[in-house]
């Protein structure tokens, strides 16, 4: 199947894990609704292409996400039939300006420029959904393991997700969503070498310049 990138959206998920939500606020907690925030189209990052650090946005960190992809025209979708709305996986990266969206939430003002920048989006390469089953993951930065996850540990799960947004926003073929990123957050610099797995395949596969 074709997948046109064109007018695709990318949902997006926060605090998603318990102990991420520990490494960042000092407990561990789930919100009330799952934290739904949005990158547009110029924020994929794709093919293995660089990331360009951005100097002026200080500090940018890394979070190793599962990115699932949606395969099917659909709103309000019932949380039972969700499984049919998206067909591939892959690991992908939510880039964070950190010190931006540290001061922008200070102020009480919106902070997509800290997640949405061009390139903040990367994205491996797609699989084939496994049947049953969650997923082990992992980043790789210059050789070593900075980061792993298991999907069953998701405070919210990715049906329940697809549910949830498309209360909101009707779900179209070829939108991506990022489901969150465990403990294990970190800044990059120029020169590191990402590579993400998903189990014991890797997928993905960057430099930083």
């Amino acid at each position: 199947m074709f997948y046109d990138v064109r007018n695709m959206k990318i949902f997006c998920i926060g605090k998603n894990y318990a102990l991420h939500n520990e490494e960042m606020d000092g407990r561990q907690y789930k919100t009330a609704e799952p934290v739904v925030f949005m990158k547009p189209e110029s924020a994929l990052l794709k093919n293995g292409k660089p990331f360009f650090l951005p100097e002026h946005l200080g500090r940018v960190d890394y979070e190793c996400e599962v990115v699932v992809r949606i395969s099917r025209l659909g709103k309000n979708v019932s949380e039972r039939f969700a499984h049919r709305y998206y067909d591939a996986v892959t690991v992908g990266i939510d880039f964070t300006a950190r010190d931006l969206q540290r001061r922008l939430k200070d102020n009480g003002h919106p902070w997509e420029i800290a997640k949405a920048f061009d390139g903040s989006a990367a994205i491996g390469e797609w699989v084939d959904l496994k049947p049953t089953g969650g997923f082990h993951f992992h980043l790789d930065i210059n050789g070593k393991t900075v980061q792993t996850g298991f999907t069953d540990d998701m405070l919210y799960k990715v049906d329940e997700l697809i549910s949830y947004i498309s209360r909101f926003f009707t779900l179209k073929t070829g939108d991506m969503l990022f489901t969150g990123t465990p403990v294990g957050v970190g800044p990059v610099h120029v020169d590191d070498h990402l590579e993400g797995y998903l189990e014991d395949k890797k997928l993905l596969d960057f430099w930083v310049r």
